[in-house]
């Protein structure tokens, strides 16, 4: 792990971070080709990419319905019961974060408000292929339930022989996934974007996936919604010399193992704590069956950061903004306030990470790379929109109406003063005398009076 000592006063700077920060030109370039391959060609294109990148031929994407349900009996059923309780914490916590629709009404009448509408259909990404990953099934799509979305449509890559993951299969159907399309990569982000012969366009689509599944989610935003760009994950673990190195280095090590990329920091203001985690960390990587990958993101993206005092300390991690943030200290919550930049704050000794990550029931789709400091994790807004309400009255309009005028006229917009001054006419003459109005009229109905020129500064 590289070190990072800083001096009394010295606040830690974004740049001595190991992180790129965007997508490799090569695989932004790659993933383009693949997504207008995908708009040009539709199913076709799928069948080639997935003989291409996971060796299968498929005749047909969507998964039969009833695999789900086949699927549940295939497990364990310890798994089907851990499964069932992570879903329900997971929906009974985004619940809480569902916002109604809501209308005031002004003393004159006026009503204003907001609608709250779900999405109609929403595209899950889930990584698969080698791996399973039914908790990113759960966090994906329970909110997107919870919201009201019509149609969940989850895209997940194959695996050899062109089936999908037993456990994936059993958590889709606790979780209430509508339709489920085996293919993966930057051409299922194509697909539900744009739509083919067999599987629909969404209105958004969430969910985690490699480079070039984030680089396509790039790519076709703003011809459908994306949750974010998510890049390797992260945790951050702030620790003083309460903390105890063994526990530390494990939730250091539960990061790393998924992914060489995945960055891992240890923020301290005890130098003797650091020397103490770097000595545990050796043995117990080489203990992990997942020792490669692990030592490889401790190696490379691993940074340790001793600061002479707790206040630095807490800088460098609202600097860092991590994904996940565990708080190692005495009288953690006295720290909560001070935490500005953070996808997901774990409080204290007990709080592991991977407590979130399964089953706590905040959502561990989280922001990474820094995007903390302008992101959220994924929620049940993510999936509806709001359209604001307008409901003017008479009394209404003749009480805003001069102030948009003068405003309109200000920003040289003459017709949006004329809308508004067109109606106060006919409020204050009728409807015969607003249409007995000549065109040289005009002028004065939208501009009752020239606005002084702006004084010199």
């Amino acid at each position: 792990m590289r070190n990072i000592t800083l001096a009394q006063g010295e606040y830690l700077k974004a740049g001595q971070l190991p992180r790129q920060g965007v997508l490799p030109a090569k695989v932004v370039t790659a993933a383009a080709g693949i997504v207008e391959e995908v708009r040009e060609r539709g199913d076709a294109a799928l069948r080639d990419f997935c003989l291409k990148f996971d060796g299968v031929e498929m005749d047909d994407f969507r998964v039969d319905p009833s695999a789900m349900d086949a699927a549940i009996d295939r497990v364990d059923l310890e798994f089907v019961e851990a499964v069932k309780k992570a879903a329900a914490q997971i929906r009974d916590f985004h619940e809480r974060e569902v916002r109604q629709s809501w209308i005031t009404t002004r003393p004159d009448g006026t009503i204003l408000g907001q609608k709250v509408t779900p999405l109609s259909a929403a595209g899950v990404y889930v990584p698969g292929g080698r791996a399973q990953y039914p908790s990113t099934v759960l966090m994906d799509v329970i909110p997107a339930k919870v919201a009201g979305v019509e149609k969940i449509v989850m895209v997940t890559p194959p695996q050899k022989e062109g089936g999908i993951s037993p456990y994936t299969l059993a958590a889709a159907k606790v979780a209430g996934v509508d339709e489920i399309y085996a293919v993966g990569g930057a051409q299922a982000i194509a697909a539900v974007a744009y739509g083919t012969e067999s599987i629909p366009k969404v209105d958004k689509i969430v969910g985690p996936g490699n480079a070039f599944v984030a680089a396509a989610k790039r790519i076709v935003s703003g011809d459908v919604g994306i949750d974010m760009v998510a890049g390797p994950s992260e945790v951050c673990v702030l620790a003083d010399d309460s903390a105890n190195p063994v526990v530390v280095a494990a939730d250091l090590m539960a990061q790393a193992e998924h992914d060489p990329l995945a960055a891992c920091y240890l923020v301290t203001s005890s130098a003797e704590l650091a020397q103490a985690v770097q000595e545990k960390l050796p043995a117990m990587v080489a203990a992990s069956p997942r020792a490669e990958i692990t030592a490889a993101s401790l190696d490379n993206e691993g940074v340790v950061i001793v600061a002479p005092t707790l206040d630095q300390a807490i800088e460098a991690v609202n600097v860092i903004a991590p994904e996940h943030l565990e708080l190692h200290c005495d009288d953690a919550m006295s720290l909560l306030g001070r935490i500005k930049n953070a996808g997901a704050i774990f409080i204290g000794h007990w709080s592991s990470e991977p407590l979130g990550d399964y089953v706590a029931g905040p959502n561990h789709t989280l922001p990474t790379g820094g995007t903390a400091v302008f992101s959220n994790p994924l929620g049940v807004d993510d999936f509806v929109k709001h359209s604001s309400i307008i409901n003017y009255t008479k009394e209404g309009l003749e009480i805003d109406g001069p102030a948009v005028q003068v405003m309109a006229q200000a920003e040289g917009l003459w017709a949006h003063a004329l809308s508004v001054g067109v109606r106060r006419k006919m409020l204050a003459d009728g409807e015969e005398a607003l249409n007995a109005v000549t065109p040289d009229e005009l002028f004065a109905i939208a501009w009752p009076r020239i606005l002084n020129t702006p004084k010199e500064a």
